[in-house]
């Protein structure tokens, strides 16, 4: 486990079964992780349920925010505009109360309230929620599952940016190798949307050394051997995803190497953004605790936007450079 203190805000009342599967959840990570501090989001009920579960050195790496109000799994996802558990999770990152939140509440609205109150990385229109699978030959990121569910070709070109920039700094992955999910390999096989994206990507400077490797199928994101990346709209991404893990239930569990993904985090926001599965259960908001810690410890929001702004300078100058040759500049 990665050494230093991690304060993450937790949304006790996000998810199908919530509060309970959060309060057990956040119990878990609290044990697992001594350098772990939550802030609790929610009725002070249900926190003081979870702080009378621990011994006192535990107790005092725990604060809350008391918040009765939530979103709903069915609402509709400007409800986050209003106060509520998520958007006060939201602005306790912003404040600077916390370093990054978790909540297993409804995708909009967790999306809607990052966006409005921790603002969009630079160049980033829409964000993505990106999850990490214990494939064959390495772990690759997969996105979007569940933030963009009908992206035009550009945005899809800007997830894979991304992608690549969160692959490389999160999972250590050297020159990750980008592909683009499809229904064949060949060039021109795909919807109206992916035939108009493979050649954007073609030639979209890419972080961290990446490289684009055009068209990859549904068995290369288990496999890994093509790609580290797989980039895709999010209702795609998005069932694909359950059906990996609807495929691990039936095996009897996920490969030994690694855990099925629990969490996804939130990329092309200003902020460290945990989302966990509606129908989480405590070992999954476990593990979106753990996994935003990670991502605090690693920097990686700033780490990303930061590889994120090299590479569109890069480009900027590439473009001048090819556009005024003669010109002398000062």
């Amino acid at each position: 486990m990665e050494p230093g203190a991690a304060r993450i805000a937790v949304d006790l009342l996000g998810g199908d079964d919530a509060p309970a599967v959060v309060v057990d959840g956040a119990l878990r990570a609290m044990r697992a992780d001594p350098d772990l501090h939550l802030l609790l989001v929610g009725p002070t009920e249900v926190a003081d349920e979870l702080i009378a579960a621990l011994d006192p050195a535990q107790r005092a790496r725990i604060t809350v925010r008391p918040v009765r109000d939530v979103v709903g799994m069915a609402d509709h996802p400007s409800a986050a505009r209003a106060e509520s558990t998520v958007r006060a999770a939201v602005t306790a990152v912003r404040d600077g109360t916390a370093d990054a939140l978790v909540s297993a509440g409804a995708t909009g609205a967790t999306v809607t309230a990052a966006v409005l109150g921790l603002g969009r990385s630079p160049e980033i229109r829409q964000p993505a929620l990106a999850a990490t699978l214990p494939a064959v030959a390495g772990p690759v990121v997969l996105l979007d599952v569940g933030g963009s569910l009908e992206p035009r070709p550009a945005t899809l070109a800007r997830h894979a940016v991304l992608g690549a920039a969160y692959a490389a700094v999160a999972h250590s992955i050297a020159a990750p190798r980008v592909g683009l999910l499809s229904v064949g390999t060949e060039a021109g096989k795909g919807d109206r949307v992916r035939r108009a994206t493979d050649p954007l990507l073609a030639v979209e400077p890419l972080p961290g050394g990446a490289r684009y490797v055009g068209l990859v199928e549904g068995y290369d994101v288990a496999l890994g051997a093509r790609a580290d990346v797989v980039v895709t709209d999010g209702f795609t991404g998005n069932v694909l995803l359950k059906a990996i893990e609807g495929a691990y239930a039936m095996a009897g569990g996920p490969p030994a190497e690694g855990g099925a993904p629990r969490a996804a985090a939130l990329l092309g926001v200003a902020g460290t953004v945990v989302v966990c599965h509606g129908s989480a259960r405590a070992d999954d908001v476990a593990s979106g605790i753990a996994l935003a810690a990670h991502l605090w410890r690693r920097r990686a929001t700033d780490l990303v936007s930061a590889l994120l702004d090299r590479d569109a300078a890069t480009d900027r100058t590439d473009r001048t450079d090819r556009s005024t040759d003669t010109e002398v500049r000062t």
